[in-house]
């Protein structure tokens, strides 16, 4: 396959931007041609919900990402704005073991509607085994970045290597550097992010069929003539390098030039088994193997190649982090002096200060002709360095505002950024210190243009790119601070400097040109405000000036803090240090915003709550005494979350309450009634004047007569006693004897001889006894067999002697001869 058929860029992915509105909401509506082999992917950014809708004729296909590889027009309908969705366009390039089917080829004509949307450009690339496939790029070069910086001109490469353990991010990188290929085994990806709004620049990379390599990837770094500085990190950076694993860099050196190698930011893990290790290999030397915390070899000549291994780590191991590292590649011609030509002349009261760190290295340094072991430029200078390398010499930068009376201040605020140093300095800028110095009565105003800040405390570290120390004018600290934060705003009171450093000893980066913004204001009643503004559930850890050191005696500290509508401030007051004081008391106030009451009030000799809630905008004030031992810092927590309807939980609890006594009820009471309707339906009694007992729907009793206690009568109704007929009947000689007790039948009563059975197990039931029937309507007492020489009696039971026999005929029906009898 051409190259010219590889291009992922777009180059004939017809869209066609519709955008429609309807009331007032606006459905934008795009048509997709992607080209064939290529797969285009419409998603919400992370952390943003936006559907995305394919329209097919009347049928509508919507999500939150949408995937389409047909070579056919399609619609598309999305209801958000553009830079809320990402399109990532990706593209297989296979390579076999002599050539790939394609290229990297990076353009944007023909795809100007693009332009609203962040895109991403993905290459899949895969190598036959056990070849790598190898990118080049000789023609740009690239830098590496720390994943959470970003490139000056928008354009992020991304470059991953794909093993059976997911996939391993080998670096992030911008255009311009000294990287010119990179090799990776087997299976990979490479990609470029482009925000909205930003152009694609046109290149492409060539992809061909690398070597055998034994590693995770193979970065090739070719340094430039003269003195250069260039910064590598680890795989996965800054999380752990991947288990057990290798990662290799080649470094091309020019000739006449010494190369020096520095690790900075080391993690070690705990290993399981093996050790880590550097390895360096060149031409003509012995390889040199050693651990990561031993000082790596002095500058050398010519090429050479440094490898990483990583141990089997014991990741359950407690304080086992990983194995990361940044390294540092220092470069430098020994044969002539480099000239550098430094003016400053067009920034008021900067000064530039260039110190040499090792007295006993080769560099030497001059200004106007005269050597120095430290140097400070203040307006236009000649400078000159000779084998100078940039672990030599340090380069830092000064600058002081200053305003006398209030008026003549700056109506604008004054951008604190940092200066455009030439590129001919042995080394990068390392720190800038802006000193700050208002009227008298006026106070100094901070605001971040790059978002809120936060403060760097051990549960609430900054990342890994520059972090900003406040410091008053005798030197003692306010606090260090960094981006993405809460604090929006900061007011100090007094004299104080601003210094921005990179974090591990790194160069300064271009993407935070412009660091803070400062105004001159009128006076405050505190030494230092901060004005916070958090996250619903996002812990916000808040910290005294001079933090851990403790207060200035005397010294006030307010926070100002915004709480929104149904939110509450939950505050926790943690690592709290109280003084004895000699003169006043430490106070910590709470107050809520426009009352005259305190919420809140402790001093030093008064015990603290476990937490306060705040359900509005409120002051948190803190003031320290004269101390006559110990210190008074405190570090606050502060979480918001939204407040409960109070009148909800009232009106739930009822009803959680009346539901429990509810089903107490009837757990109770079911039972009682069960047993009662159980007693009442169940009570059956049998006539059994001949031995035959008629139990309709039963076969057997369980328990014997004297067990079950069928003889025994609750309650016996005196209307129905009819014992004097019992006492005539025995003494004519129809009954014989017989319990007198008598209890009413309720079951069915027939005139013709029921049916028996002939396996009951009641042979010595008792003749002309009513037995109550105790047993349910699925089980019964066992049917008797009815002895056939028994005779049945005459119903007279049922007769009252004032009846005749007239009426006893009509009342009871036809007397039933005894069967066999006389």
């Amino acid at each position: 396959m051409s190259s010219s058929t590889a291009r992922v860029c777009l180059l004939t992915l017809f869209l066609t931007c519709i955008v429609c509105t309807v009331g007032q909401s606006v459905v934008n509506k795009v048509t997709i041609t992607p080209e064939r082999g290529t797969t285009v992917n419409i998603s919400s950014t992370v952390g943003k919900r936006c559907e995305v809708c394919r329209r097919e004729g009347r049928s509508n296909d919507c999500s939150t990402s949408l995937v389409f590889k047909d070579n056919a027009p399609v619609s598309v309908e999305f209801g958000c704005a553009k830079n809320v969705l990402t399109v990532e366009i990706s593209r297989n390039i296979e390579c076999n073991t002599k050539s790939c089917s394609g290229h990297i080829i990076q353009a944007d004509s023909g795809s100007l509607p693009l332009l609203d949307f962040n895109r991403k450009f993905t290459w899949n690339l895969n190598a036959s085994a056990p070849k790598a496939f190898k990118i080049d790029f000789t023609k740009t070069g690239l830098r590496q970045i720390p994943p959470s910086e970003r490139c000056p001109d928008g354009h992020s490469y991304t470059l991953q290597a794909l093993q059976m353990t997911g996939k391993v991010a080998v670096g992030k990188y911008c255009a311009a550097g000294t990287i010119s290929s990179a090799q990776i085994l087997s299976l990979g990806s490479f990609s470029l992010e482009v925000p909205a709004g930003q152009k694609l620049q046109n290149g492409q990379f060539d992809v061909s069929v690398g070597e055998e390599i034994k590693s995770l990837a193979k970065i090739t770094v070719t340094l430039p003539k003269g003195i250069s500085s260039s910064e590598l990190l680890s795989p996965n950076y800054p999380d752990s390098f991947p288990d057990d694993d290798v990662m290799e860099w080649y470094f091309q050196v020019p000739k006449k030039h010494k190369t020096g190698i520095q690790f900075m930011n080391l993690t070690q893990p705990s290993c399981r088994k093996k050790e880590t290790a550097v390895e360096y290999h060149s031409k003509g030397r012995a390889a040199l193997v050693l651990s990561l915390t031993e000082a790596q070899p002095r500058p050398n000549w010519g090429n050479f190649s440094m490898t990483l291994r990583n141990c089997e780590m014991d990741r359950r191991r407690a304080g086992s982090p990983g194995l990361s590292l940044s390294v540092k590649v220092s470069s430098s011609n020994t044969s002539s002096p480099v000239v550098c030509k430094v003016d400053l002349r067009k920034v008021e009261g900067l000064s530039l200060y260039i110190e040499k760190l090792r007295p006993a290295s080769d560099c030497e340094m001059k200004i106007n002709s005269v050597t120095k072991e430290k140097i400070t430029v203040t307006s236009n200078s000649d400078l000159s360095f000779q084998d100078c390398l940039p672990e030599d010499v340090r380069v830092t930068a000064l600058r002081v505002i200053e305003c006398k009376q209030l008026k003549d201040c700056p109506k604008t605020p004054v951008r604190l950024t940092l200066p455009a140093l030439p590129s001919c300095l042995p080394a990068p800028l390392s720190s800038v210190t802006w000193i700050l110095r208002p009227p008298q009565h006026g106070t100094v105003e901070l605001t971040s243009p790059n978002g809120p800040l936060k403060q760097s405390l051990p549960r609430q570290p900054c990342n890994d790119s520059v972090i900003v120390k406040l410091a008053e004018d005798d030197g003692i600290a306010i606090g260090n601070f960094c981006p993405q934060g809460a604090i929006k705003k900061i007011q100090i009171h007094t004299n104080m400097s601003v210094t921005v450093s990179s974090m591990g000893g790194r160069a300064l980066s271009t993407c935070y040109k412009n660091v803070l913004d400062a105004c001159f204001k009128e006076e405050i009643s505190e030494r230092y405000i901060f004005t916070v503004s958090s996250k619903k559930d996002v812990p916000v850890l808040l910290a005294t000036p001079g933090w851990p050191e403790g207060m200035k005696s005397y010294s006030t500290v307010s926070w100002i803090v915004s709480v929104p509508p149904k939110m509450k401030a939950h505050l926790m007051f943690a690592n709290l240090s109280q003084p004895k004081c000699s003169n006043r008391h430490t106070n910590i106030r709470v107050q809520r915003v426009n009352r005259l009451e305190e919420d809140y009030s402790r001093r030093e000799d008064e015990e603290t709550e476990s937490e306060i809630v705040v359900s509005e905008g409120f002051y948190l004030n803190m003031s320290n005494c004269m101390p006559e031992r110990g210190h008074f810092s405190v570090i606050t927590k502060l979480t918001l979350r939204e407040s409960k309807n109070p009148l909800l939980i009232i009106v739930l609890s009822v009803v959680a309450a009346l539901l429990v006594t509810s089903v107490i009820v009837l757990a109770v009471v079911c039972p009682v009634i069960n047993k009662k309707k159980k007693k009442l339906n169940h009570q059956v009694s049998i006539y059994n004047p001949s031995g035959t007992i008629f139990l309709p729907g039963h076969t057997n009793f369980p328990k014997t007569r004297e067990d079950n206690e069928s003889h025994v009568y609750t309650t016996i109704e005196d209307t129905l006693v009819y014992t004097h007929l019992l006492r005539k009947g025995k003494e004519t000689g129809v009954y014989g004897e017989s319990d007198p007790s008598y209890k009413p039948f309720t079951g069915h009563t027939v005139s013709q001889k029921p049916l028996v059975s002939e396996d009951s197990g009641a042979e010595d039931m008792e003749i002309g006894v009513y037995h109550p029937f105790r047993y349910s309507s699925q089980q019964g007492p066992p049917l008797p067999v009815r002895p056939p020489s028994l005779p049945l009696v005459d119903n007279q039971i049922y007769q009252t002697e004032d009846q005749s026999e007239e009426e006893r005929s009509q009342n009871l029906g036809p007397r039933l001869e005894p069967e066999g009898g006389d």
